[in-house]
């Protein structure tokens, strides 16, 4: 798999993702075969480039949720655009009590974790894609955390719209990495954030949450410089920016840009760790909670320098799986605390596209003896018995 710019696509190049129009319609599936008007229409929608399959390349596997999230995230970027053009255009937002319930019904009611896919990015569709990304994932820790409905309107509409300066942070800016943002540059986004606030003002009174959502949004864009808001944010206030906070950073790190190298989602979890008071702990668990960092069949990299696949992801803790290290074939429970003083997983392979790399055949062919199942259902009793 490889990502081709549009400007260099051809007719007869195999598509490894499909594409869809504003409405969620599948115009190209997986695997279909580029045309002339294929690439034309590309070119319309905007798109920087799709990730395109290698000649030989066999289409790889992609559930039906993983589909369906990808699905929407695109019929979400069509309509946050509209949105954040009728606040340009100071118009009223009439479609966006639809926009948003859509996202909360969608996120805010799941029983499992999901598998957080973001799309590549562009300085031209960054503040897009990561808002979108953002909503997502406050909604599904929110609704973890057992936060009231109204709450995750505030909560989801903060992480929609807080970032609609971002239209004015130069490209140059945008494509840097985090970790490459000068003091310079960061004043300049700082100063274009609070700008953006300004336009939203004048929607209090057309929903009954956007008020505080506008306080939340105050809250998280000038957390750093407090003394310039009228009022100081109180202790809900300041909850909720600190879900908003990891969910904003987890996106910015682990998320595919044009213009620097990702973050594993390993890498990203560590970091926050390291910050207990930036990032709580709590709430890093809860993110946790809501997506898989360490799946089944992922391949992994171990301390021993040897890569790995889990059999058995550690809902309990990420860091701690069975895995099958391919060098001698073994399974190593990692949950184990001898076991895993000898070996960790270190970091997580990642497809060309950003994926957590899935090798699912080297499963298939692995037959579980018995020794296996007494451990899966051990493992399987440990997790059990840790919820009680």
């Amino acid at each position: 798999m490889k990502f081709v710019r549009t400007e260099d696509l051809k007719a007869g190049m195999r598509l490894a993702k499909p594409i869809y129009n504003k409405k969620g319609v599948l115009l190209y599936e997986r695997n279909s075969a580029l045309t002339a008007p294929g690439i034309a229409s590309a070119k319309n929608f905007g798109l920087i480039g799709v990730y395109i399959l290698e000649p030989a390349e066999p289409l790889p596997p992609l559930s039906r949720e993983d589909l369906e999230f990808e699905q929407l995230q695109t019929v979400y970027i069509f309509r946050l655009r509209e949105v954040l053009n009728c606040i340009t255009e100071r118009r009223k937002l009439e479609k966006y009590p639809v926009f948003l319930e859509d996202i909360l019904s969608h996120y805010g009611s799941l029983k499992h974790r999901v598998n957080f896919n973001q799309n590549l990015r562009s300085s031209d569709d960054f503040m897009y894609k990561h808002a979108i990304s953002t909503a997502i994932l406050v909604t599904m820790m929110g609704a973890h955390l057992r936060l009231p409905k109204e709450k995750l309107r505030i909560l989801t509409t903060a992480a929609l719209l807080y970032d609609n300066g971002y239209r004015n942070v130069p490209r140059n800016i945008l494509e840097k990495g985090m970790n490459e943002l000068s003091s310079s540059d960061q004043d300049v986004i700082q100063l274009s954030l609070e700008k953006g606030l300004i336009p939203l003002s004048m929607y209090r009174n057309d929903f009954d949450f956007f008020p505080r959502a506008l306080a939340l949004m105050q809250t998280y864009v000038y957390e750093d410089h407090l003394e310039k808001l009228a009022t100081a944010p109180d202790q809900e206030l300041q909850e909720m920016a600190s879900i908003l906070r990891i969910a904003d950073w987890f996106d910015r790190m682990t998320a595919m840009n044009s213009g620097h190298e990702p973050m594993s989602e390993i890498a990203a979890m560590q970091y926050f760790k390291k910050y207990p008071k930036k990032f709580l702990p709590v709430l890093v668990t809860a993110l946790a909670e809501c997506i898989h960092i360490v799946p089944k069949a992922a391949s992994v990299d171990l301390s021993t320098g040897d890569k790995g696949i889990v059999l058995i992801e550690n809902t309990r803790d990420f860091m701690r799986p069975v895995v099958l290290r391919l060098s001698d074939n073994q399974i190593y429970d990692l949950s184990d605390k001898n076991v895993y003083q000898e070996m960790q997983v270190t970091d997580i392979m990642k497809t060309m596209d950003n994926r957590v790399a899935m090798d699912e055949e080297t499963l298939k062919q692995f037959v579980p003896d018995e020794k296996l199942r007494q451990l899966t259902q051990e493992f399987r009793r440990k997790l059990a018995a840790g919820k009680k």
